[in-house]
């Protein structure tokens, strides 16, 4: 019987925190943000015209799944610079400069009493540093999920060189960030979350082991024989154990985005959506589902990796029916 399970994701346990940590960065000619950061709502369906070269349905309207993740502004908390690694292998933080932290970012972090202002960027010397991002934080408050505390997490700047990051981060202090300014529409992303969590599960439902012959007497949902599994004296992790499930950090990559508004009524169902409310600020509708639960944080970033370049598809329809069963 073939092995369950794939390989690339391993230990599987749970994620350090609730929202992702981006250990990639595309490239971005243009001096912005690389990503942004919104909430999951949840899904709806659109009917809309199929824009794709190849397709056998272009020209004709379809049916789309979509999941919708409302994205209020985000800020910048800080600015990082690095150090080239002299070793020839990555880089190494310098230092970093702290904003004067607002209401809702002090519930997270302790204000520095040292914080800069832009000023202090006068003196910095963008050339002597190998990279510069952006320290971002999300505004929660502008949503309807009942959430104060914001997640700060760091974002790669765009740019053909050191002093256009450093340019964008002098003009965005103090100001808000919109999904607008870093996305349109048709463009591809790489979705990062944490993926719903299942607590601790066996290896049947864990990894689709198939269940023993029923007149088995040591139980019947067991993994059974190691076989040569143990040939190393010990057995080896490949072997599909009971353990955890979900609450894994997975990234999804060349997702579209078929539309970005910024009125939320195209998109609130009838009684607001099951467990999260109704959506109150910018939003966008990608195509397809995305990992997590509604109300976590999905991070997107441009595609990594784009497999194609496709118009937006020209969205006749968007259902607003009621999500409650009636």
């Amino acid at each position: 019987m073939p092995r369950h399970g794939s390989m690339q994701y391993w230990p599987r346990k749970r994620a350090r925190r609730a929202y992702p940590r981006l250990r990639s960065a595309p490239k971005c000619a243009e001096p912005k943000l690389i990503g942004f950061a919104g909430y999951k709502a949840g899904m709806t369906h659109v009917i809309a015209t199929d824009s794709r070269k190849h397709s056998i349905t272009k020209g004709e309207d379809i049916f789309m799944p979509a999941t919708i993740i409302e994205c209020p502004p985000m800020r910048l908390a800080g600015v990082r610079f690095y150090w080239p690694n002299k070793k020839g292998y990555g880089t190494c933080p310098a230092q970093d400069f702290f904003f004067k932290a607002d209401k809702s970012l002090s519930r997270k972090i302790t204000p520095s009493k040292s914080s800069k202002t832009v000023d202090d960027f006068s003196k910095i010397n963008p050339d002597d540093y190998s990279n510069i991002t952006a320290i971002v934080y999300t505004q929660p408050r502008f949503t309807g999920i009942g959430k104060k505390k914001p997640e700060i997490f760091e974002l790669n700047i765009g740019g053909k060189s050191n002093a256009d990051k450093l340019t964008f981060i002098k003009e965005h202090i103090d100001k808000d960030i919109t999904v607008q300014d870093t996305f349109q529409e048709g463009a591809l992303i790489d979705t990062h979350s944490v993926t719903k969590g299942k607590g601790f599960q066996g290896p049947v439902k864990r990894f689709g082991v198939q269940l023993k012959q029923h007149k088995t007497e040591k139980g019947v949902r067991g993994v059974g024989s190691l076989g040569g599994w143990r040939g190393q004296g010990h057995v080896m992790y490949r072997v599909p154990h009971a353990g955890q499930m979900g609450y894994h950090q997975r990234t999804q990559y060349n997702n579209q985005i078929i539309k970005i508004g910024s009125k939320p009524e195209e998109v609130n169902p009838k009684g607001a959506f099951i467990n999260y409310g109704l959506v109150k600020s910018s939003f966008i509708l990608v195509f397809g589902s995305v990992p997590g639960p509604k109300k976590r944080l999905i991070i997107f970033t441009h595609a990594i990796r784009p497999s194609r370049t496709e118009a937006p598809p020209a969205i006749q329809y968007i259902s607003l029916e009621s999500h409650q069963g009636n």
